[in-house]
Order: structure tokens, then sequence, then C-alpha cells
């Protein structure tokens, strides 16, 4: 009923038949996972990054790759490795001597698409080499600043289990990934179907002939069409309420910032156009707040104990909150 109050105002052919064409291409290898490649291709039209989590042998690296695959632009992978250095990230300052000087020599940072596999795994100084890289789209080396070529999308992936040889996410570089995605098992009938698909061996072949849907102008455009989105003000309170509710909350250590609050804003926009509307309803941002809060919020250490989720609290703060009709 809401959806015909609106008239539409934008054509969302384009985007519409390339999220089809995505979500069918990584379909044919990806066995279930609809909400992970939803949440991926939202984060990329809303200009974000994204952290990926999930225990070993979910696919969580082989779907950020077919992600990149599915758009034409320089897709790079760093394996984070805890003697990684920040200069292997970055790129580094060689003396050349013909020139008799020294040049920069940029690293793997520099492209459109970076894949960070297990970035849990590098210590904090590599970590955070990525702080300013990821928040301001540049870096700053030897007093010289390189902007990044846009699109500019980290995916990182981490495994939640594994506590052996890891260096954990200061809140600060979390809280600068747009979503947290977490990976589940697959159901019995997927799994069936996964391991059927790779008994036939057709993975492989299938992983050789995706080709590109996007552009990279196609995703800059993309991205300024879904910006232009309206947002009702009632719906701009709903966000604003959650996000206040987490700073109040007798479960929580720590609330979301406003950074939170804009995220949820540019997500919905994002889902709303995967969805084909040009305008947020409330359903969207109640789909999106748990992937965008729960790397946001802190439990206390006695919800901790009881086993409580930071997405039982955020469900629970929505459902306390009056939804805007």
């Amino acid at each position: 009923m809401e959806d015909e109050l609106f008239e539409q105002r934008t054509d969302l052919s384009k985007l519409s038949a390339a999220v089809e064409q995505i979500k069918v291409t990584l379909g044919q290898i990806i066995v279930g996972q609809q909400d992970t490649i939803e949440l991926l291709i939202a984060g990329i039209l809303a200009d974000g990054h994204l952290l990926i989590e999930g225990v070993p042998g979910v696919a969580k690296t082989l779907t950020a790759k077919l992600i990149a695959k599915a758009i034409d632009a320089r897709y790079s992978r760093i394996q984070f490795t805890p003697d990684l250095m920040p200069s292997d990230v970055l790129g580094t300052s060689v003396f050349n001597p013909k020139t008799v000087d020294f040049e920069f020599k940029q690293g793997p940072i520099f492209g459109n698409i970076i894949l960070v596999d297990e970035i849990n795994r590098a210590p904090a100084k590599t970590q955070s080499a990525l702080f300013e890289v990821m928040e301001e789209r540049q870096v700053t080396i030897d007093g010289k600043t390189y902007k990044m070529d846009e699109p500019f999308i980290v995916l990182a992936t981490q495994n939640p289990i594994e506590q052996e040889g890891t260096y954990r996410l200061p809140e600060a570089q979390l809280d600068r990934f747009l979503f947290k995605i977490e990976v589940k098992y697959p159901s019995l009938e997927e799994e069936i179907a996964i391991l059927t698909q790779q008994h036939q061996q057709k993975t492989n072949e299938q992983l050789s002939h995706i080709q590109p849907v996007l552009s990279k102008d196609d995703i800059i455009s993309l991205r300024a069409l879904v910006r232009g989105f309206y947002v009702e003000p009632k719906i701009l309170e709903f966000i604003a309420k959650i996000i206040f509710e987490t700073r109040n909350n007798k479960s929580l250590y720590l609330g979301g910032s406003p950074r939170a609050s804009l995220a949820i804003v540019n997500a919905a926009k994002a889902l709303a156009a995967i969805r084909g509307r040009d305008f947020v309803t409330p359903d969207d941002i109640v789909w999106v707040a748990p992937a965008v809060l729960r790397h946001r919020i802190m439990l206390t250490p006695d919800k901790e104990m009881e086993g409580v989720s930071p997405d039982d609290v955020v469900k629970q703060i929505i459902q306390k909150i009056e939804v805007p009709r």
C-alpha cells in the first residue's frame, strides 16, 4: 500500500538489470547466501567498505572474488599475515639509480576493489595502514598524498572463532566498515547442492566464464543516482531514534555514533534501489540496521555471558520504537 502512495521518479531499469545479472551470475556458483549477496551489492552502491565474517570454508573469499569479477575494475588481493608490514600494503619509496632519486612504488591497496583476506591476522601497525585510505580515500607517504581512483572498495574477511595468531580490530577501524556481513553455515538442502555441484566439477569452468556486468563509470553514476533518493523526515527520525536508543540501552556498553546513522540512511537507499524503488521505507531500515550496527555496538559483559548477540539487542530496540507509516 505504501509503495502506491509514491510515484516512481527515477528510471531504475539499468540498475535493476545489472543487480539481477549479478545475482544470477553469483547464484550459478554460490549456493544460497542471498542476503550476503544483496548486502554486498548494497554496500557497493552505498560507497561503503564491507567486512565479511564467517567460519572457514563458507565461501567468504570466493563470494568477494566473484563480486569483484562482476565489476570491470582493478582488483587486488592482500593476504594479511602476522609479519605483513604497512609498506607491503601501501607501497614504498625505492631509489632509482638512473634518476638518482626515490620513486614511489604503489602497493596492492592502489586499486578499485581490494580484497583483504583475514584482516585480523595482521598486527595493529599494519591494520592501521588502512585507517586513512578507508576513510579519506588517500594515502600519505613521505609527506606526499596519493588519491585513490573511484570507485574504491575494501572487502575484508575474518574468522570469528579463531583466536590463535589474530589481532582484534580496534573499534575505530570497525566503524569504517559500512556493513559487517555474517556468513552462516548452509542448510542441509544447500549443502547437498554444493556437494552435487563440486562432484560434477562445474565450479572452475563457471568461474572462468564470468563476464563483468558493470564498469567503473557505471558504479560511479549509479551511486550518484542512489544518493539522490528521497527519504521522508519521519524515516530519518526513525533512524535517529534507533541510534539514540543504542546509547541508552542497559544491554550495551557502547552505542552507535552519528556515522552509524548516516550508514543506515545510505545503506537503506541502496537497498531500496536493489528492490526497484527510488524512496526508502521503514522495512529497508529494519533490514539493514543489524548489518550496520552489529560491529558498532558493544554488549555489556553480563549480556555477553548470557549469550545475547548484538543482533538480538538491535531487534529489541526496533520493536520498542513505533514504526512510521
